[in-house]
């Protein structure tokens, strides 16, 4: 099986979005975050912007490696 260059950027995109995740889910049980819930309502936007960067990077990688797969056939 070959593979091809948008197979590995697209797992490599994959990686950097649950890095992406995992900060943003640490970031999200820190005490600032609690501090900002706490007279908001919300967690910080920088956690915020981390989940949903590492979930947008998750789907991107994703079909970038299926697409990947597909064309190296």
């Amino acid at each position: 099986m070959r593979i091809s260059t948008m197979n590995i950027i697209g797992l490599a995109i994959f990686a950097l979005g649950i890095v992406l995740l995992i900060f943003g889910f640490n970031e999200s049980q820190s005490f600032g975050s609690d501090v900002s819930r706490f007279f908001t309502g919300n967690p910080t936007d920088r956690s915020m912007w981390l989940i949903a960067g590492g979930g947008v990077a998750v789907i991107a990688g994703m079909v970038l490696a299926l697409r990947g797969m597909r064309r190296g056939r």
